[in-house]
């Protein structure tokens, strides 16, 4: 079914100014604290309003998009807003990267664009589409699509299409098969995109098993859907998910990867991780999750880990925000809180009288991280910064009430780096505990602990602690060329200034020249 919408003219102030009466209110969040239910929806978003929102948004691009329009037009072709950019625009959260299809092929897409568009690029003219900017916006327009996939890889044979029915019913999700003809602004929604939407279910055009077997990455699509917009997925689309989830082992990891990437930075990732968990997906991509599903023994009580971790990703998210409401996600925080307790199920033990252990958990969870996260294709900076989140996560437990020496507190600083406000975080984030009493003696311990940096960092400028004597001047008082002793006294020099803290010239000089004898290295009696 096409359902035609009719906007107000472009043109019409009379429109605009009733437009403007309407007040904005895009779909409502649902709360991602909570853990997710995918048998339950949220409340339904009347119609109106995401209609609204999308006319006002359109209203908002008419002049790139009707200009673009009228030249498509001109040329005897069509063009539709389609996609994402339909999706956003009913949230009105449209930006200014656009989607449009047409019945042009691409070779006449860039003869429209030549002459109008301030730039063209044809990096993707293999698949249809053809990139342009205009006035800020950036423009991808794409040949009607009727691809046909082998379902063994996920690449599909590219085959143009004549209609926008055609190429609607072979998108991922039915939210994102919505169109609008421009410029009369004739809305196309042969799937019922709209209702998906408004009643926040992720759905898809075909089944679910054709879908996914066509690409299985559209699961992963799903679960990251889940985590960005909040949407509950539909009981078939799940059902589709869990028999098919070993059909992802068919995509590249890079293609995993930034899936993932894009489902931890997510408004809900909550949401999304267990959706993978639920569905086994995770047992392919990330089967480290799963696997802190530990059975809890009577006899032997300890926290659910995979609960734990998802508590710990919830609260490290409130406090990104905490300081700063206005902040990008950070993924490498939500990377480790996510997997900061990988470790555990490896270094589980039974105590003796009914305890439980996890020793150097944070040891082992550090080599997992490195493990995990080069199959998946992190960046190195990504992947080390990770590991070593996880690898200090527990330092701060060795505090107790205070009795760090301040070396200690020198050393905890100087070895998270540039990573100790994320590590505040990360530690902050894992006190879990159902215990107010300790919850808040643990926040009030690191409340001291960070004074005592904040003190010492005004001192003696901690994030830049150095050898009381550099490379050179090492060199000048030993007569030592440059090679490893070198690196060797300014190391030992280093430790010093942790544990003393700064040294007074003379009293450095001293201490090098009495380790240079203990290494045989011969130094005058003085410096």
């Amino acid at each position: 079914m096409v359902v035609t919408r009719e906007g107000p003219p472009s043109a019409s102030a009379r429109g605009r100014d009733e437009l403007r009466q309407v007040p904005w209110s895009p779909v409502p969040p649902t709360n991602h604290a909570q853990p997710s239910n995918h048998a339950a929806r949220p409340a339904p978003v009347h119609r109106g309003k995401a209609q609204r929102n999308a006319v006002l948004e359109l209203l908002r691009i008419a002049p790139v998009a009707d200009e673009l329009a009228e030249r498509f037009v001109a040329a005897g072709h069509r063009l539709y807003l389609v996609g994402g950019s339909v999706r956003d625009a009913l949230l009105g959260r449209l930006g200014t990267d656009l989607d449009f299809t047409t019945d042009a092929r691409p070779e006449q897409v860039q003869r429209v664009l030549s002459g109008w568009a301030e730039a063209v690029w044809d990096t993707g003219i293999a698949f249809g589409t053809v990139g342009a900017t205009k006035r800020g916006a950036t423009l991808e327009i794409t040949t009607f699509r009727a691809d046909v996939y082998d379902r063994t890889t996920r690449n599909p044979e590219v085959t143009f299409g004549d209609s926008i029915e055609g190429d609607l019913v072979r998108r991922d999700f039915t939210v994102n098969a919505m169109a609008v003809e421009l410029p009369e602004r004739r809305f196309v929604d042969p799937h019922d995109g709209m209702e998906a939407l408004v009643d926040r279910v992720l759905d898809t055009p075909a089944t679910p098993e054709e879908s996914f077997a066509d690409d299985p990455l559209r699961m992963l699509r799903a679960a990251r859907f889940v985590s960005q917009l909040g949407f509950e997925p539909a009981p078939r689309v799940v059902t589709a998910m869990t028999a098919m989830a070993g059909e992802i082992e068919r995509i590249t990891a890079e293609r995993v990867q930034t899936e993932l990437s894009k489902l931890l930075c997510g408004a809900h990732p909550r949401k999304g991780i267990e959706l993978l968990v639920d569905t086994g997906l995770a047992d392919h991509v990330l089967p480290e999750v799963p696997a802190m599903r530990l059975e809890i023994d009577e006899h032997h009580q300890h926290k659910d880990v995979y609960h734990h971790s998802l508590v710990v990703l919830d609260q490290a998210i409130a406090l990104e925000k905490r300081d700063d409401p206005d902040a990008e996600p950070d993924l490498v925080l939500r990377l480790a809180a996510l997997l900061h307790d990988i470790g555990k199920p490896a270094t589980r033990r039974f105590e003796p009288g009914g305890g439980v252990s996890f020793h150097h958990h944070e040891v082992v969870g550090a080599k997992m991280v490195r493990k995990r996260l080069r199959a998946l294709r992190f960046s190195k900076e990504i992947t080390e910064d990770v590991a070593k989140l996880v690898y200090l996560h527990l330092r701060f437990h060795g505090y107790g009430t205070g009795q760090w020496t301040d070396s200690a507190v020198r050393r905890y600083v100087t070895d998270a780096g540039p990573l100790l406000s994320r590590l505040h975080k990360l530690v902050r984030a894992d006190c879990t505990t159902r215990n107010r009493r300790k919850a808040q003696a643990l926040q009030r311990t690191y409340d001291d602990l960070e004074a005592r940096i904040q003190r010492l960092s005004d001192e003696e400028d901690l994030r830049r602690v150095r050898p009381d004597l550099d490379g050179n001047e090492i060199m000048r008082l030993l007569g030592l060329p440059p090679g490893p002793l070198v690196g060797r006294a300014w190391k030992h020099l280093k430790e010093l200034r942790l544990d003393r803290g700064p040294l007074e010239h003379d009293e450095a000089v001293a201490e090098l020249f009495r380790w240079a004898r203990e290494q045989g290295i011969d130094v005058p009696d003085q410096p």
